[in-house]
């Protein structure tokens, strides 16, 4: 029997399309804003998206080189050499004690992982998943994937008494750039620790706090050096111009690391050997990040100062590479006031509801883009 004009033999109709539960991909909603910023007559200033576009160190380029010519198949748990380099940055660069090479797991950059973890850790379906309220998109993203429900929390009473198997944390957060302080940070753990619930702590931007302080979940101050039920997210995207390399790796509970570690294996989740070396040369060294730090600060300055001068308020944005700005109206106004003048950013209905009205401001222009948006915004 032949099969009907339009239909197909395949058994398609048995597969549910997973992206049908998923939201929008955001960047697709703004094509319009970028066409019109494009539009302007000494081109866009694109700082809708956190990417680098500072060269990549030397002493990186190298490594990675130098790593080139092993054929054989790398392992999912990387090398001794990339687990006591990661142990080492994290105890010099953010006084985090208590972690040794079995603490560590390197990952295909965050966002990955990030999507990956409630499914990979055993998250039951229809459990719960608490994000930030106002949240990278990812951790919507990944309690979905695994088929949980999601609350967008900031504090433990709104949460309330229900008792979630994940709990995101963001601390400094993207898109807002609010850093929540060591106090704050343990109440929830002890509270998470009380219920059973995992703390998955995303810290990309922890080596980018430009106000106060700000705390790893592993730090003495906020676990008291327990790392149960805690990992952390670490990227070198940003510190380390890494975006295109997707090097990063997760730290903490070593029975959660080893439970990971044996999903990701037979899943063949490895990062390229060559990935791994240039990974080693960028914790072990902080020279490069101090450069890049100094870089983001002078474009921060410019652009907070602009951005006021034109009206906006600035919320947070104590840390990161974004200013969470707002003018009082719909972030997709303010969108496209700022792409009239030739500059994208993020609207902030991207993060969440309660970011309706603020836009997302990055930081990562060259610095004859960040003159040109600074310009733009001092016309009147």
């Amino acid at each position: 029997m032949s099969a009907a004009p339009g239909s197909s033999s395949l058994p398609t109709s048995r597969l549910r399309p997973v992206s049908s539960g998923l939201p929008d991909f955001p960047w697709d909603t703004i094509a319009d804003a970028k066409a019109a910023a494009a539009a302007h007559p000494d081109g866009i200033v694109d700082l809708s998206v956190g990417t680098p576009v500072d060269p990549v160190d030397p002493v990186i380029r190298d490594a990675l080189a130098a790593s080139s010519e092993f054929p054989g198949y790398p392992a999912t748990v990387g090398t001794r050499e990339l687990r006591d380099a990661a142990v080492g940055a994290l105890s010099r660069r953010f006084g985090i004690t208590g972690l040794d090479e079995s603490s560590i797991l390197p990952v295909i950059g965050t966002k990955e992982v990030i999507a990956g973890f409630p499914a990979q850790i055993g998250v039951p379906a229809g459990d719960l998943v608490v994000i930030p309220e106002v949240a990278y998109p990812t951790y919507e993203v990944g309690a979905l994937l695994a088929g949980a429900q999601v609350l967008r929390a900031d504090t433990v009473d709104a949460i309330g008494d229900r008792e979630p198997a994940l709990i995101y944390l963001n601390s400094p957060s993207n898109p807002t750039g609010r850093v929540q302080s060591a106090a704050e940070l343990k109440v929830i753990i002890d509270w998470a620790r009380e219920r059973g619930a995992v703390v998955v702590s995303d810290e990309c931007y922890l080596g980018l706090t430009w106000e106060g302080s700000a705390h790893s979940v592993l730090h003495p101050e906020v676990c008291g050096g327990d790392h149960r039920g805690l990992i952390a997210v670490h990227s070198l995207s940003k510190v380390s111009n890494l975006a295109s390399y997707r090097a990063g790796f997760l730290a903490g509970d070593r029975e959660l690391i080893a439970e990971l570690l044996s999903v990701r294996k037979h899943a063949g989740m490895i990062v390229p050997f060559p990935i791994q070396g240039a990974t080693v040369a960028a914790l072990n060294d902080d020279v490069h990040v101090d450069a890049q730090r100094e870089r983001y600060r002078v474009r921060r300055d410019k652009l907070r100062t602009a951005l006021l001068g034109a009206g906006f308020s600035i919320d947070h944005s104590e840390a990161g590479l974004y200013l969470w700005a707002t003018r009082g109206e719909d972030s997709r106004t303010s969108q496209r006031w700022l792409a009239e003048r030739g500059i994208l950013v993020a609207p902030g209905d991207f993060y969440g509801p309660a970011g309706a009205q603020h836009v997302r401001m990055a930081l990562t222009g060259t610095d004859e883009r960040i003159d040109a948006a600074v310009a733009r915004l001092s016309r009147k």
